[in-house]
């Protein structure tokens, strides 16, 4: 029988496979908000917004106490980089996503995400305590990167592209 311990350490493991989940869906919706407001950064900065809009009722909800602001002040600079390597992502997930589809654009994310995790873990960046690269850890990376490349470019039988080509004609 299932403990509440168990069940309880269980729940950030389904929770970050979850957040993996719906990455493909929150791309291909970006892509599309992007489109149709005439171009991907529109897609990023409705994504955005929509993000800020669905967290502010929901720390008043949970009551998040105030943020403590002379403390982050205080912190090394690299904290604040997280909101612009979000727009990053997410512009970016506005504008490639549509052009690698779901597969490519993921999978070429989680290989650029493995690559740096390795570099970051290899010199302890940002406070973390340095992880040595290892044979089994290059590995692991290009087995991520050729997975990348079957999935990006393995089977690839033209028809999107044809359906992209054709797409783009009926735009001229």
């Amino acid at each position: 029988m299932l403990s509440k311990a168990m069940i309880l350490a269980f729940v950030p493991v389904l929770m970050a496979f979850l957040a993996g989940a719906v990455l493909p869906f929150q791309a291909t919706s970006n892509g599309a908000v992007g489109k149709a407001l005439g171009h991907p950064l529109w897609g990023a900065l409705v994504s955005l917004t929509v993000s800020a809009l669905v967290l502010l009722p929901l720390i008043w909800f949970l009551k998040v106490p105030a943020p403590r602001i002379g403390i982050a002040l205080q912190a090394p600079w690299w904290v604040w980089i997280g909101g612009v390597l979000g727009a990053v992502y997410v512009g970016s997930a506005a504008a490639f996503s549509p052009k690698l589809g779901a597969g490519g654009f993921i999978v070429l994310v989680v290989a650029g995400q493995m690559i740096a995790a390795v570099v970051v873990d290899h010199f302890g960046l940002m406070g973390l305590t340095p992880r040595p690269v290892n044979l089994a850890r290059l590995a692991g990376v290009a087995l991520i990167l050729a997975g990348a490349l079957f999935i990006q470019y393995g089977g690839h039988t033209g028809s999107a592209s044809a359906a992209t080509a054709a797409g783009e004609q009926t735009k001229s």
